[in-house]
């Protein structure tokens, strides 16, 4: 397990210097424009005032929205080509009236003619001030950032700066906390000198922080940049109407070490390893406590059954007394809804196949952050060209459970589970779209997926079933009887939901650390770079899943319950309810969102997550006890 980490770890950070084509380095000469693109305004927390420190809302909103007042470009904002993971992640990057000159000093410039902010636009920022709104920019491919430091002193970046600021007085002080309005940006621009053949230099972007300032900056015709920016006095936006901003900036060009290759580093700094490391003993306890266990059963216990049953003389009238022998004749028995459950197990194939390659890929670094929505269009893309797996699965899972309606099962396969996601997720665009949000997926791109659903993964997907269908079905070990024994009455702990809730408890504690990370760059706009434990979170999530199902599978076995096939896809699928659950404690403890529709996109992505999560972990849990129970039932002498 230790080398499993360290490899894990190292391969995480080789990964770092991998960058795909189509992310090369820039090089520019001096005086060159360098390209400052705006993107959303995002929801972030502060520790101005007790009721900052909590998330306010959950959308991001377009830069150009009217009511910001922000300075267009000459000839309205252009798109930027995007990919389609950073669609759906609700980037929407646009040119700007920035203008930056490599390696050139430039202080008080104006952005535009002064704005006028009415009645409901200062409403609208404000609120956007209380709520700590964050703006979005990248300079050469790098979003401005803020410079922090952590516990341990080190510098790193957080992306974005903040819309404004809340200046909150002294307790003795009577004044109200009032909000300020950040109209001046000092951007202190990094950058790297490297040496060309002919001698002419060149210089890289390598890192960008943004200072913002509220400022009562005014015009002046004859100053260099038109504007004046001493008047340090800083704006309020008045909530009646009638205040004139004047939006300026200044341009700070500083030399820097850093390589091109590592400037991504400061971005993706662990803020706190020691908790990752805790989490991975943690995990690595609880995977050796399993596997101690199951070996224990199976090794000792089990063995010992086998040998002793193969040693009977089933000529004479013998019967064996133990629990999980006497149901050899029904463990094979289908269960209940075999169609069902074999569309779960084909889906959470294809889900289990897409999580591990997207893990491996963004771990060796092809996914880089530089190449904005990577993550998320590549899994897309894998789940849809793994479709096939997702069809053959199923069908041969459906095959193996006696199922005769097979023309459904190859329909209801690619369209059951991903139409539940799509569904629920087009729904709440609706909520984003209504919020004027600029996390609202267009409609363009909901009937691109729709055509990439139904153009490539549909027929892959029945391509799939075809061959499952046609390839032979696997013999059971045992002879399943034609009437079916009965079952006596359980123990409490091997109750369905007893059993079932303390199963489930296991595999989210090997993934509690890291998801706590995962839904902080969801929901908090960071960027998640450590795939390295994620990866071996990966790993132990799934030896768990197995192991806790085993055992469950072989307790219920004991009991003379033979109906384990449902019981093993929701003991391990059942880590989802508590995902859920933490979910619903991360909104109580760390989000504040008073507006209905918040709470209803909140709740809704989490229900969302917690619903693939119980498709994959559940089909981790079948799959394992399949091929246990036909390990020990192959193991015994039947006549």
């Amino acid at each position: 397990m230790r080398l499993s980490v360290l490899g894990a770890l190292s391969l995480s950070s080789v990964a770092s210097a991998f960058y795909l084509p189509g992310v090369a380095p820039t090089d520019y000469k001096k005086d060159d424009r360098v390209p400052l693109y705006v993107n959303h305004l995002t929801p972030s927390t502060s520790d101005a005032t007790p009721e900052q420190q909590q998330l306010h809302s959950v959308w991001s909103y377009d830069y150009y929205l009217p009511q910001f007042g922000f300075c267009r470009p000459e000839g309205g904002p252009k798109k930027v080509s995007e990919s389609l993971g950073s669609i759906l992640f609700g980037d929407r990057i646009l040119t700007s009236p920035f203008e930056l000159r490599m390696a050139k000093n430039e202080t008080c410039k104006r952005l535009c003619e002064p704005k006028k902010y009415d009645k409901p636009m200062a409403q609208f920022v404000t609120r956007k001030i209380w709520q700590n709104f964050n703006l979005n920019l990248l300079v050469d491919g790098l979003p401005a950032a803020t410079q922090t430091q952590d516990q341990r002193g080190n510098e790193y970046f957080t992306q974005g700066f903040p819309l404004g600021f809340v200046d909150v007085p002294e307790p003795e002080d009577d004044r109200r906390p009032t909000a300020y309005f950040n109209n001046h940006y000092n951007f202190i621009v990094e950058f790297h000198k490297i040496s060309t053949r002919n001698g002419e230099p060149r210089y890289r972007v390598v890192g960008v922080t943004v200072q913002p300032e509220s400022r009562s900056s005014r015009e002046d015709p004859l100053r260099e940049f038109g504007a004046d920016c001493d008047d340090a006095t800083q704006i309020s936006l008045d909530m009646e109407g009638g205040t004139e901003v004047l939006f300026t900036y200044s341009v700070y060009w500083k030399p820097s070490n850093t390589a091109w290759a590592t400037r991504w580093d400061k971005y993706l700094g662990v803020v706190d390893p020691n908790i990752h490391w805790f989490s991975l003993v943690n995990s690595a306890i609880i995977v050796v406590f399993l596997t101690s266990m199951v070996g224990m059963v199976l090794l000792r216990a089990l063995r010992k059954d086998i040998t002793r049953y193969n040693q009977l003389d089933l000529n004479e009238d013998v019967q064996d007394d133990s629990g999980w022998k006497l149901v050899h004749g029904d463990v094979f028995r289908p269960p209940k809804n075999p169609m069902l459950l074999s569309i779960f197990l084909g889906s959470g194939a294809q889900l289990f196949f897409m999580t591990g390659f997207t893990i491996v890929f963004a771990l060796l670094g092809f996914l880089s952050p530089s190449n904005r929505g990577s993550l998320g269009t590549v899994a897309i893309l894998l789940y849809t060209l793994l479709g096939f797996v997702g069809g053959y699965v199923s069908a041969r899972v459906y095959k193996t459970l006696g199922g005769e309606a097979w023309k459904q099962n190859i329909v209801y396969t690619p369209i059951m589970v991903p139409g539940i996601v799509f569904g629920t997720f087009f729904f709440l665009n609706l909520f984003l779209f209504f919020q004027q949000s600029s996390g609202a997926v267009p409609f363009t791109t909901m009937l691109a997926l729709i055509c990439i659903w139904f153009i490539i993964s549909v027929p892959l997907s029945f391509g799939g079933s075809w061959f499952g269908f046609r390839a032979p079905i696997p013999e059971a070990p045992v002879r399943t009887n034609q009437i079916p024994r009965q079952i006596p009455p359980s123990q409490t702990y091997l109750r369905p939901i007893p059993s079932i809730l303390l199963a489930g408890i296991l595999p989210f504690g090997a993934i509690f650390v890291e998801l706590y990370f995962i839904m902080n760059s969801i929901w908090f706009h960071k960027v998640y770079y450590m795939f390295g434990f994620l990866f071996v979170c990966y790993g132990i999530m799934i030896v768990t899943c197995s192991m806790v199902t085993i055992l469950m599978v072989y307790f219920l076995l004991c009991s003379e319950n033979y109906h384990w096939q449902w019981r093993a896809f929701c003991t391990s699928g059942a880590c989802a309810v508590y995902i859920f659950l933490n979910a619903i404690i991360y909104w109580i403890s760390k989000l504040s969102l008073g507006s209905f529709t918040g709470n209803v996109l909140y709740l809704g992505y989490s229900a969302l997550i917690g619903f693939m999560f119980f498709i994959l972990t559940g089909s981790i849990g079948f799959f394992s006890s399949y091929f246990f129970v036909r390990k020990i039932y192959g193991s015994i002498k039947i006549e």
